[in-house]
């Protein structure tokens, strides 16, 4: 019988009627080692042993003496095999059973080289990485019985905060104890309270949620602006902040601090909400749904409207320019005149009124409108729209609001999103949070309004705390969106091509800083100023600059000043804050010893605002706390000399 069929296999000298093929079959052991003094990467030799090294079966050429030869020849049993259909491809021989192979042209003597210096170079990879392998898999052995060794496990265990640092990663854990953690099992409903953006109390309530590690509901009344009908109705008031548990009004801050020094908290908490949160209780904010709010199309949209179907819009020449996407004056009051049935100069004063409302402009910013051939675009033509990342397929045709109204409204969501997603100290935000938050969704709808607001009807501290919070807002936003800059070029593209429509015309980072705030001046390291005469845009800068509005910017950086927003009412006494917790937080140092004064980078990119050394030594004694005053102070006062050094700045970023 064949060996095959049984599952015998084959004895040496055994015939197998396969074809007419001879096999040369090596008798070597395969659990041998290979011989000392042999190469172990070399697969070719004299003996004929075949061994295993490293779970890797290796043979080398057997001698005459110890090969068998097995001559297989066709059988007539297997003659009655099916054979395929004539007309069908004949199957081929694998590779290694032709008589004879084919002609192969003889190697030159580039290729022979080649060949065999391959052949001294792909042993001495493969031993490369195996001993790679085998040093990093030590390595990783050593740290982890190290790790056992020191007891990594007791320590992590520990109810309490625990710091611990692999391979330059520092985590930080915080583990609940036994009594959170049966009281956080216990409770099945829900915390909810009201509040307002920049609200003590509110904040105040806040941080003792989190500290005692309760999960709850936040209800900002200032992000949620319907949700204040439900407040009075269910409280009688509007003062925040209202807690409740479950669909049950416990009280404001007062009455938290009486049940949490009475110590019948936890007691109290679990009576009131161990139960599931009926439907009846205050609904948690939803993503995605805006309040309905009444609003006011544009009583000239009509004509805008039609102006856009009717006007021939094409790129035209003008002053030895190309200029894209614009029409004439002329034209546009032929079409006035024509669907409006009026008389030239009624169709002048529309014209006059479209350009007021920011629907166009002229091209080079010359007049506002005028008869004749004088050429003119509309506002979503401009060339600045694609760099405007408020500007989203269509330009808001709605009945601008008032700019104050706009600027606190911003103020207030940007407030309540540092309220949820900044660090305590504000030096630190999470920005993954806040992109997915609600309120950045309510916030990037809200920046749609600013594309035709006046921006003129502001007075000079609304105009000062509307631009400084539109910059912080901007920043925030530009993180998100295109992220930290890592260089040179990447941190100038940030802070000039991330670009808002504000008042129909455009605002990058930088036109903010150094247009706006300080009085058109030229940025840092740059030759230009940022508004050429004839920029209406200059007609907002302030009056005089004021070195201090430097200590109220946050450029999303490690070393520049904390985010925050500012209020017009205050705008003055809240910068004088800034400024000084600026310093207070390592921004100026003294050392009396070297008589040297460390100082911001900012100082010395801004020097033109503070003046020279000792002006600015001078200046910066209004806000220092006493410690670094007084030591300033014995500097100035001693007439020796004063040396100034500069800290480096840390661009990584704020989170």
């Amino acid at each position: 019988m064949d060996p095959s069929q049984t599952g015998t296999p084959p004895q040496n000298g055994t015939e197998i009627n396969l074809g007419e093929v001879t096999i040369t079959k090596a008798t070597g052991k395969l659990n041998e080692s290979p011989p000392e003094g042999t190469n172990d990467n070399d697969v070719s030799g004299e003996n004929g042993e075949a061994y295993l090294e490293n779970g890797v079966v290796k043979t080398k050429t057997a001698s005459a003496e110890e090969s068998e030869h097995v001559t297989l020849a066709v059988t007539e049993e297997l003659a009655g095999v099916l054979q395929p259909h004539a007309q069908l491809p004949k199957p081929e021989a694998p590779r290694g059973l032709h008589d004879s192979p084919p002609p192969s042209p003889p190697p030159s003597q580039n290729d022979a080289a080649s060949a065999e210096k391959n052949q001294n170079l792909m042993p001495a990879i493969g031993k490369l990485i195996r001993e790679r392998s085998n040093n990093f898999s030590s390595a990783f052995l050593k740290r982890i019985s190290s790790l056992k060794e020191s007891n990594f496990a007791d320590e992590f265990l520990k109810p309490s905060v625990t710091e611990f640092n692999l391979s330059g990663l520092t985590v930080t854990v915080k583990l609940k104890s036994e009594t959170e953690q049966q009281t956080a099992a216990s409770l099945k409903g829900r915390i909810s309270f009201f509040s307002r953006s920049n609200c003590r109390d509110c904040t105040a309530v806040r941080s003792f949620f989190k500290e005692k590690g309760l999960r709850f509901v936040e209800i900002n009344v200032d992000v949620y602006p319907q949700r204040e009908k439900e407040l009075i109705e269910r409280t009688g008031t509007s003062a925040v902040p209202q807690i409740f548990f479950n669909e049950k009004l416990f009280g404001g801050l007062v009455a938290l601090n009486s049940l949490r020094n009475s110590g019948e908290f936890d007691q109290r908490l679990k009576e009131m909400i161990g139960s599931k949160c009926p439907d009846d209780a205050p609904a948690s904010p939803v993503y995605g749904f805006d309040d309905l709010e009444e609003e006011l199309t544009d009583q000239m949209i009509g004509i805008v409207r039609v102006l856009r179907l009717r006007l021939p819009i094409q790129d035209r020449l003008m002053k030895m320019k190309i200029v894209k996407n614009c029409f004439a004056g002329g034209e546009m009051v032929e079409v006035l005149i024509h669907q409006l049935d009026c008389g030239r100069k009624q169709a002048v004063e529309i014209g006059k009124q479209l350009a007021k409302r920011h629907f166009i402009h002229h091209v080079f910013g010359e007049n506002e409108f005028e008869d004749g051939n004088h050429y003119y675009r509309f506002l979503e033509h401009e060339p600045f729209i694609p760099k405007c990342y408020n500007f989203r397929g269509s330009i808001n045709d709605c009945e601008p609001k008032p700019a104050a109204k706009v600027g606190q409204r911003l103020t207030k969501i940007m407030s309540a999103i540092l309220e949820s997603y900044a660090s305590d100290d504000r030096h630190l935000l999470d920005y993954i949070g806040i992109s997915n938050s609600e309120e950045f969704r309510r916030y990037i709808n809200l920046v749609q309004e600013l594309h035709r607001v006046n921006l003129f009807e502001l007075s000079p501290d609304e105009r000062l705390a509307f631009f400084l919070n539109l910059y912080n807002a901007m920043v925030i936003h530009a993180v998100i969106r295109i992220g930290r800059p890592q260089g040179i070029i990447e941190r100038r593209s940030f802070y000039n091509d991330f670009q808002y429509i504000v008042g129909g015309y455009s605002y990058s980072l930088s036109t903010i800083e150094n247009g706006i705030l300080r009085n058109n001046r030229r940025p840092p390291y740059s030759l230009v100023k940022p508004f050429g005469a004839g920029d209406s845009r200059i007609q907002l800068a302030c009056a005089k600059v004021n070195p201090i509005v430097h200590f109220g910017l946050c450029n999303g950086t490690r070393s520049s000043p904390i985010v925050r927003f500012f209020s017009p009412q205050v705008i003055e006494a809240e910068l004088r804050c800034a400024a000084r917790e600026f310093f207070k937080s390592g921004g100026m140092e003294v050392n009396l010893e070297k008589r040297t004064v460390y100082l911001t980078q900012i100082i010395k990119w801004f020097d033109n605002d503070f003046g020279q050394d000792k002006d600015i030594l001078k200046w910066i004694l209004n806000y220092l706390d006493p410690t670094r005053a007084g030591l300033l102070t014995h500097l100035l006062g001693d007439g020796g000399p004063i040396h100034i050094s500069y800290q480096n700045y840390d661009w990584s970023m704020n989170s």
